[in-house]
């Protein structure tokens, strides 16, 4: 949420006797991982070009960002309830119980958290929506608009209550290895942004964004209604609070609620602080995130995704060293890959932000600030994409405390940084807070795992140096190479940043190639003999769940 290489890794290598996971099983997991990347690419590079259509419509004005601080209530509302049910409570069980048990009494237990998710969702809705005029000014003391953010809070909170019927049947989707439909809904959400900042934003501004997220949340459900309707599920809506299912759920959502809230006030933190400092610096972070998460969601989010059913299924059947060899080989291939592109996107941040936004409203300070979040954001991407396998390793072993705690952990790091640094370093420091926060999580995130799961660490650390070590010279190039240029335009920044990918690329490549690092190759022949094969698990008795595939990244992202 991947690449499948042995390369001499001894120390990781499966004792005589383990059980194995198949090459066809493998196979799968490729197939998997590819159409869920296709869902997070084409999400993401949506998300990229509806960022292009409102910098053109709006740049960093205090519309936008009373845009920017209405997201965040309708977002933590939906993060706490489905995100955390969905994430690593719900679809365990669902999937034991379908696979173990009774068919029926699977679809029993969606339709009960079903209803109860949707009504716990609808009386937060409806108390924000009250309380909305205290409650933003709250998170955004600074805030230039808002009446506006207000209204817009109120708008968009019919969107969480959309995403939690849609985020279950994604869920159930996934969990019966149905992977396409969720895979086109966040791309569906993203059109209707589009088309809201197009369309509806001549005739009702800022307005028509919060429409088109309100009609993206619908047609987010939509699209996946037809997928449980040919898994024929049994809907019985009813209040059972007593079931004793439901009560499992709800303790491993416990401690997940936590854990997601973390997650979200990370964000109101920043907007906390960046209210402060102008409109333009909220934006500029909203954008600069935006651009940064592209890598975490093609190689971090994607490849975790893909995996977690499988570590799932391992787990149940008492096959802990096929676990760590999994996790051992996805994590190399989410750094191979995650590596460059965090140093490459640090090292460009500035041609890429004026390339991809600098138009119509969007100035060239805006560029300035956004392109000074983005390093900073960037070099924070490599731990986040640690965070997704090593925080689902725990998950397979129903450990939902521990990346708790260090979440709640990370949080206070970025609130104390943040607060120390944000009058400053402005939207740089804002930015560095965040990714400090992000290594001090997965550095002990790792370690514990290291001792939870009883894995040897060396091997894979000795991969990752490797990886660090070619990562490292294509920065060093890059630095170097673009350090005599002054580009006068976005024409000429926007040369620069082609240019500089490629070139990056290929450094990295050929470095890659020269210390025989052989994960994107491997990678790349286990997909294709996967294709080939087309040997996705067809038998129900071998279907396994997985997490959702935008809930914990935010679905309603901005």
């Amino acid at each position: 949420m991947g690449g499948r290489a042995y390369d001499a890794r001894m120390a990781e290598a499966p004792a005589e006797g383990a059980t194995i996971t198949p090459p066809s099983r493998m196979g799968g997991l490729a197939i998997a991982a590819a159409i869920v990347a296709f869902g997070f690419v084409g999400s993401r590079l949506l998300g990229i070009v509806r960022s292009i259509v409102i910098a053109d419509q709006f740049g960093t004005s205090a519309d936008y960002e009373a845009y920017v601080v209405a997201f965040r209530l309708p977002d933590l509302i939906f993060q706490v309830l489905a995100g955390a049910t969905l994430g690593s409570a719900f679809i365990p069980v669902f999937a034991r119980i379908y696979r173990r048990e009774s068919v029926d009494e699977a679809w029993a237990l969606a339709s009960k958290v079903i209803v109860l998710v949707t009504a716990a969702t609808a009386v937060l809705c409806v108390v924000a929506f009250i309380l909305a005029p205290w409650l933003v000014p709250l998170t955004a003391p600074g805030i230039e608009n808002e009446g506006k953010a207000v209204f817009l809070t109120r708008v968009m909170l019919l969107s969480p209550l959309l995403f939690a019927v849609s985020g279950m049947l994604t869920g159930i989707l996934n969990a019966r290895q149905q992977f396409l439909l969720p895979a086109l809904a966040p791309m569906l959400y993203n059109l209707a942004i589009i088309f809201g900042a197009l369309v509806l934003a001549e005739r009702w501004g800022i307005n028509g964004l919060a429409i088109g997220v309100v009609a993206g949340a619908a047609l987010h459900l939509a699209v996946q209604v037809p997928g449980v309707v040919r898994e024929r599920m049994k809907f019985r809506p009813t209040f059972d609070w007593a079931d004793a299912r439901v009560r499992e759920v709800g303790r491993l959502m416990g401690p997940r609620v936590i854990g997601l809230a973390a997650a979200q006030l990370n964000f109101v933190i920043t907007i906390y602080f960046a209210s402060k400092l102008g409109s333009t610096y909220v934006g500029g972070l909203s954008y600069a995130w935006t651009l940064a998460t592209l890598p975490l969601a093609l190689f971090g989010m994607a490849l975790s995704t893909a995996a977690f059913p499988r570590l799932a299924d391992n787990v149940a059947d008492g096959d802990l060293e096929t676990v760590r060899v999994t996790i051992a080989r996805v994590f190399r291939a989410i750094m191979f890959l995650t590596i460059p592109a965090s140093l490459g996107l640090a090292i460009l941040a500035e041609p890429v932000t004026a390339m991809l936004l600098q138009r119509g409203e969007f100035t060239a300070f805006d560029t300035e600030v956004t392109a000074g979040a983005l390093m900073f954001y960037s070099l924070g991407i490599i731990p986040q994409a640690g965070i997704e396998i090593h925080s689902r390793a725990f998950y397979a072993v129903g450990d939902t405390r521990t990346p708790v705690i260090f979440a709640v952990l990370a949080m206070f790091v970025n609130l104390v940084i943040a607060a120390m640094v944000w009058d400053v370093w402005e939207a740089d420091g804002l930015a560095l807070a965040v990714s400090t926060a992000a290594w001090i999580e997965w550095v002990l995130l790792y370690i514990f795992y290291v001792r939870r799961l009883d894995a040897a660490p060396l091997a894979g650390l000795a991969a990752i140096s490797r990886f660090a070590f070619c990562g490292a010279t294509m920065a060093l190039f890059l630095a170097l190479a673009f350090a005599a240029f002054d580009p006068e335009g976005v024409v000429d920044q926007g040369a620069i940043a082609i240019c500089g990918a490629l070139a990056g690329a290929a450094v990295y490549a050929g470095m890659a190639r020269w210390l025989k690092v052989n994960e994107l190759e491997e990678a790349t022949q286990q997909l294709r003999r996967g294709w080939r094969r087309g040997d996705v698990e067809t038998d129900p008795e071998r279907q396994d769940a997985t997490a959702i595939s935008e809930s914990e990244q935010g679905t309603l992202n901005i």
